[in-house]
Order: structure tokens, then sequence, then C-alpha cells
């Protein structure tokens, strides 16, 4: 059987005003965010790493994004 995950629900940020459109570069912001949140919580090996793997591919796109902007 496998491991049923249940989330916290997202806390509204007060960054961005209800109805606004997300830019690219703020939502993989919001997603780094959530990614180290699901990784402090979760006790499955195997998703750890899978979040840890998703931290690091869209890290590596934010800051590129960055150097080449």
């Amino acid at each position: 059987m496998g491991q049923v995950l249940q989330f916290r629900l997202p806390q509204v940020r007060d960054e961005v005003p209800v109805g606004a459109t997300l830019d690219l570069l703020s939502a993989v912001d919001f997603a780094l965010r959530d990614l180290i949140d699901i990784g402090n919580h979760v006790t499955l090996d195997a998703v750890r790493e899978q979040a840890a793997a998703c931290h690091a591919m869209l890290s590596a796109a934010y800051d590129a994004e960055f150097g080449h902007g």
C-alpha cells in the first residue's frame, strides 16, 4: 500500500493581490518555497528526494534567468 500525503492548505501570501496575474518567476519562487515546506514535513524518503530534485531544477532555472536576464 502507498503512503497518503496530506498537505496543509497554503497560506495566503501578501505579495500577490487576489486575482492578480503571476509572472513566471514569481510562480517559480513560490514553488521553491513550497518544495522546501513539503520536504520539511514528509517522512517518506522517496518524496523528499523528489522534492529536492524538483527544487534543484527550479532553482537552477531561476538563477539562470537572473544570470542571463
